[in-house]
């Protein structure tokens, strides 16, 4: 019986910024950049309780504008600096459409397109030896 392949994506973001990287035939290939999506700052010139309630109201739509990148998405690892990877995996998880999402999450620093690329594809290459028994070789 062969194994289902599995639609996987990988995230870095931080609060304002996120890159997302999936596969080049959905389900498998070489992980590409797919797209950016960006959380602009509220207007500083509100008053604080509506300033915090615009700040809740965009982080929402920054999570709607990623995704909207990821097609039918079946696992995902999300990378970053802050907290934000926490509150979107919550996100997902409290959101119909994408409950059944297996997602993992670490911290890192700010990546570069090239970096982010590199990280995924280790991080699921990884993962997939670890599920069929291969130990991954180590240099």
């Amino acid at each position: 019986m062969s194994e289902l392949k599995k639609k996987q994506f990988g995230i870095w973001m931080d609060s304002h910024y996120a890159i997302i990287a999936g596969r080049e035939s959905i389900d498998n290939g070489a992980f590409i950049i797919l797209g950016h999506a960006t959380n602009p700052e509220p207007d500083k010139k509100m008053e604080e309780s509506r300033a915090n309630h615009s700040k809740v109201d965009l982080t929402h739509k920054f999570f709607k504008e990623i995704t909207g990148i990821m097609v039918n998405v079946d696992e995902v690892h999300i990378t970053g600096t802050g907290q934000v990877q926490e509150q979107f995996m919550k996100y997902l998880a409290h959101t119909p459409q994408y409950k059944n999402v297996v997602s993992s999450e670490s911290t890192s620093n700010k990546m570069s397109e090239e970096q982010l690329l590199a990280f995924i594809t280790n991080h699921f290459n990884e993962a997939s030896a670890h599920s069929s028994g291969e130990v991954p070789l180590r240099a």
